[in-house]
């Protein structure tokens, strides 16, 4: 039998310039980070999809506080 293992997982925390939105290509202010991967958002669609995405995510890095998470 073999044992499977994984590295430890850290989010990314870091909007680098040319981060876009996953909704819209504007630029990146919001990291969500979900179990399927990363999805990055403006903050237009950070804000209509706030709830969910704390609700969903993982990890949600906000640092302008778009969300309002401070």
């Amino acid at each position: 039998m073999t044992r499977l293992e994984t590295a430890p997982f850290t989010p990314r925390e870091l909007v680098k310039a040319d981060d876009r939105c996953d909704r819209c290509s504007a630029e990146a202010k919001v990291i969500a980070t979900m179990l399927a991967g990363e999805l990055l958002f403006c903050g237009h669609h950070a804000r209509d999809l706030g709830k969910s995405l704390i609700d969903k995510a993982i990890h949600v890095h906000d640092p302008e506080g778009v969300l309002g998470l401070f």
